[in-house]
């Protein structure tokens, strides 16, 4: 497994540089083990060989080998281990031991957890097929067998520590669309509806003026106050202060329905006793002005009626908001608002349904918006 950062190779590199110490007895066997000068360079060219091949394997930083090639150099590493043991004694047994944590350490863990033991099993038979193998035998097999398996629990634990680092950089991406997508549903609900405001109050104190300049003033007050809240609002919702509550999104509906010349039939009290938890109310006051909003552009309607309770179904208690309007109706079509709108609603487990309503009041279809929510027991009185 490659370490992504300059601590982990430096780790990685001072645990294999420790595992090194072993090294020292073959070292020593090639200055004072009384073999002929030939014998010393070949050793010494097949111990480099060796140690090259080994820190390859261990030390790699490019993109991992195939398990073949890598099973091919372990192979390797393991019959230089035999060849030199065989040819210049006991010494060099000690070999068998970095085959074993080599496999261990680039070899995936299914397969690796058989190559460790096949390793050792392969210094028994060569420490009985060298002369006096089997003094140092015991001393090599549990660093062969400890050694490889810490391996194999390192190189598990740095692709853990990886996996997790990449995990964590997925949910902060994650995060920060859904903020990103909370923000595009806030100032899309805010300003939707705000402007839609501004604007027909505008077409409206035209039509005043020049023959009522007074009611025209009004007007042009009103839409002041609706601009300074609408920078208000957006103000707070980038800084994630803002909650929409029922209350206030009847008055603003009032106001809205009124400046249309839309008759409003809405809930004159009670809604502050309904005792809503503050996001089942939140979702509620966002879809009702999402809903007021549409009435107010889009249904050409002349009456708009405002429902909202605690019911109690099988499924337990919702809290509904129905908007019913005598407009043209027509198909729901699923713009940035309604879907922004779903999106809010399923965050708290509720629903939401839109469509003509079939009444066909004088030719007019009409539309129906409603919104419930499942709430909790003990949350609502």
């Amino acid at each position: 497994m490659r370490p992504e950062t300059r601590r982990h190779k430096a780790v990685k590199l001072t645990w294999t540089g420790l595992w090194l110490f072993y090294l020292s007895a073959p070292v020593v066997d090639l200055v004072r083990g009384g073999h002929s000068t030939g014998a010393r360079v070949l050793g010494g060219l097949g111990l480099a060989a060796f140690v090259t091949w080994y820190l390859i394997l261990v030390l790699r930083t490019a993109r991992p080998m195939p398990v073949r090639r890598v099973l091919l150099s372990v192979s390797v590493l393991a019959a230089q281990a035999t060849l030199l043991s065989l040819t210049l004694g006991r010494e060099w047994l000690v070999l068998f031991v970095y085959v074993a944590i080599s496999s261990g350490a680039a070899l995936p863990g299914e397969i690796s957890r058989w190559t460790v033991p096949g390793a050792t099993a392969l210094l028994a038979v060569t420490a009985n097929a060298v002369p006096d193998g089997d003094e140092y035998l015991a001393g090599l097999l549990i660093p062969s067998l400890m050694g490889g398996f810490a391996m194999i629990g390192v190189r598990a634990m740095i692709r853990t520590t990886i996996e997790l680092r990449e995990a964590r950089a997925t949910v902060a991406q994650l995060a920060a669309n859904e903020e990103r997508l909370r923000m595009a549903r806030d100032l899309h609900d805010l300003l939707g509806h705000s402007l839609s405001l501004i604007t027909l109050k505008s077409e409206l104190a035209g039509r005043m003026l020049p023959d009522q300049p007074e009611a025209a003033a009004r007007q042009v007050a009103d839409i002041e106050q609706v601009s300074r809240q609408a920078l208000v609002d957006v103000r707070e919702a980038v800084s994630g202060y803002r909650r929409a509550t029922l209350p206030g999104e009847l008055a603003g509906a009032r106001t809205a329905l009124t400046a249309a010349g839309i008759l409003a039939d809405l809930p004159a009290d009670g809604v502050e006793e309904l005792e809503l938890p503050e996001e089942i109310e939140s979702a509620l006051a966002w879809a009702l002005r999402e809903a007021i909003t549409n009435v107010v552009r889009h249904s050409g309607a002349k009456r708009c009626t405002v429902r909202l309770a605690v019911t109690q179904t099988l499924a337990g208690r919702m809290a509904e908001l129905t908007v019913t309007d005598d407009g043209a109706g027509g198909p729901s079509v699923a713009g940035n608002g309604l879907t922004g709108l779903r999106e809010r609603l399923a965050a708290v487990g509720g629903t939401l349904t839109a469509g003509p309503t079939g009444l066909h009041n004088r030719g007019r279809a009409g539309f129906r918006l409603q919104a419930g929510v499942p709430v909790p027991l003990g949350s609502a009185s």
